[in-house]
């Protein structure tokens, strides 16, 4: 499976887990829009740790990069050109 749509399977078990079952565009507003709360984006965080290593502690935490699909995308992208230039500079 690749990341967008291990992504993606984990945004509909949250949204599942509310009854909403309606489909999103990777481009479309999950927290802003209401669709997700900020518990979910908590446990989003945990899941981008956890499976992509994004480290949070590092790059700071705002809800703005989870907002959507493509958001993520991004964040997993910067982390790793992060961690790249940390291993390329030691």
């Amino acid at each position: 499976m690749d990341n967008k749509a291990a992504i993606r399977e984990f945004i509909q078990k949250l949204l599942a887990r509310k009854g909403d079952t309606q489909p999103f565009m990777d481009d479309g507003s999950l927290i802003f829009s209401g669709r997700l709360q900020s518990i979910d984006a908590i446990d989003l965080a945990v899941f981008l740790e956890e499976k992509f290593g994004v480290d949070f502690a590092e790059m700071g935490f705002d809800q703005q990069s989870l907002d959507s699909v493509k958001a993520i995308m991004d964040l997993i992208a910067q982390s790793s050109k992060a961690k790249n230039s940390a291993a390329a500079s030691s």
